[in-house]
């Protein structure tokens, strides 16, 4: 759906406010009225407001409908100005759903008592809401839901006009992942998936190779060979996409890395039903890696992109890899299998050490990869780990401005004694469960060749009721991330 940005003057007449039919007022919380009454119709929104026993705190919201021709509809709430880019982008998600639920055309948003920069931040919160609200998901239902209708959103008394690129690129590489996400397992397989990225590939020009099973056997890859096996139809393989920026020559390389296991059984360790359920998900890695080389792509980003997307199913049969079974890495690095279930970091070790053999300036990989993570941060912050500790302060800023909040783990080298095996150069993971965030990232990071490398374990990808400004329940978690963490934490300078 493509939404018409307008950008315009202070709302400060009568006439003008009456031709609208769909307005968000955002009003600074625990302010006097008399601070805000260049808005018009300021008076009776007071009184409505003293009528209905509210407050004007952060936690009130008010819809009404103007006593005007139009019978202009307006939600209003209140913010602090102190208020964080996680809090303002769910307010807006919430402001605009509730201005769809009446399927408009055109929603006009104002925010009056504000300085600049606030200004500026709740209106891009607004075009980022209406942007992920709008996105059509797939769906299979028998009765369609009705089309949304919104083609424009109008800002009203910004001090200058905002470049929406930035947020109109994020909100593609969003949609992008969490579309991917939701598509059912016999709708994306590694086949399928290949299909559609091959689509992606010519339209956006990237350069893209497919390492299928028999090219890995000769790269030696049996970590990602070993979960592979168990799949009746051979079709999985590691996608390396590339950007290259047209106009820039001699660029620092970025490598993104994503899990894209179509659908985890758990293997030989099969899982329950109620664990299974959802996990044609397990694939989301793949689509936020996907995801942000698109909106980079779209931003002609300066610099290189390599993008290595492992693709694969973890199933269960005859030819399923085993508990006790050692294979060997493309690094050649030995691997004891204690948990077929642990599949995850089999298929990025070597994905991760192929990445890692271009020589990127950073790896960044993302992964719905422990369960031991959700239950650390719940599905409010994804874990962040990192081989550069002076990343951390950047990492969490770039978390806490993007709204896609992040928390580092330790993964300190004597985390290292838990993994050591008697028969390999490392077990897969252990049985106990205990710190499997930070086990699973400790041995990750043997594949990395020490390259720079930032391991996202995904516990946001799946939040009950939408998480900020996304209102669906897969989030798409990791592009906004990843953006503020490249162009404006500038990371890779850093390296």
């Amino acid at each position: 759906m493509k939404i018409n940005i307008k950008q315009k003057d202070k709302l400060s007449n009568r006439k003008d406010l009456d031709a609208l039919e769909h307005l968000i007022l955002v009003l600074p919380d625990n302010t006097p009225v008399p601070k805000w009454t260049q808005f018009p119709y300021a008076d009776v929104i007071a009184q409505r407001l003293a009528r209905s026993g509210k407050k004007p705190a952060s936690d009130t919201l008010l819809v009404t409908d103007l006593p005007n021709k139009c019978g202009t509809h307006v939600v209003i709430a209140f913010v602090s100005p102190d208020s964080s880019s996680f809090e303002r982008l769910t307010l807006a998600r919430k402001l605009v759903t509730r201005q769809l639920e009446l399927n408009p055309r055109s929603i006009a948003f104002y925010s009056p008592g504000f300085n600049t920069e606030i200004n500026n931040h709740l209106a891009e919160a607004i075009v980022a809401a209406s942007l992920a609200c709008t996105s059509a998901m797939p769906e299979f239902k028998s009765s369609k839901k009705k089309p949304l209708h919104l083609s424009s959103i109008i800002l009203y008394g910004l001090d200058s006009k905002i470049d929406f690129k930035r947020t109109l690129a994020e909100a593609a590489g969003n949609n992008l992942a969490r579309q991917l996400t939701t598509l059912p397992p016999n709708e994306l397989t590694p086949k399928s998936y290949l299909q559609r990225i091959t689509e992606l590939a010519r339209e956006h020009n990237w350069r893209m190779q497919f390492l299928d099973m028999k090219t890995l056997k000769r790269k030696k890859a049996g970590a990602f060979l070993a979960v592979a096996q168990g799949s009746a139809e051979q079709d999985a393989g590691i996608v390396h996409l590339t950007y290259q920026p047209s106009a820039v020559r001699n660029t620092v390389s970025l490598a993104l890395v994503g899990k894209g296991i179509c659908y985890d059984t758990g293997g030989m360790n099969l899982k329950s039903a109620k664990h299974m359920h959802g996990m044609h998900e397990d694939m989301e890695g793949s689509a936020v890696a996907l995801g942000t080389l698109l909106a980079l792509t779209r931003l002609q980003a300066p610099i290189t992109v390599h993008c290595w997307l492992a693709l694969a199913q973890n199933h269960i049969g005859p030819a399923a890899y085993k508990q006790n079974d050692v294979i060997t890495a493309a690094n050649g690095t030995t691997i004891e299998v204690m948990h077929t279930d642990a599949e995850g970091r089999m298929v990025l070790a070597d994905t991760l050490a192929l990445a890692s053999n271009g020589g990127p300036k950073l790896i960044i990989d993302y992964a719905t990869l422990t369960g031991a993570c959700v239950y650390a941060l719940s599905t409010r912050y994804s874990g962040a780990f990192t081989n550069r500790d002076h990343l951390i302060p950047a990492l969490i800023a770039a978390g806490r401005d993007s709204g896609e909040r992040v928390w580092p783990f330790p993964i300190d080298k004597d985390f290292d004694k838990a993994l050591e095996s008697t028969i390999a150069d490392v077990k897969q993971c252990t049985l106990e469960g205990e710190a499997d965030h930070i086990l699973a990232a400790r041995f990750l990071s043997r594949f990395t060749a020490d390259t720079p490398w930032l391991h996202i374990d995904l516990a946001a990808g799946n939040h009950k009721g939408g998480l900020a400004h996304i209102p669906t329940d897969i989030t798409g978690f990791g592009v906004r991330f990843t953006l503020n963490l490249i162009l404006d934490k500038q990371i890779l300078t850093t390296l």
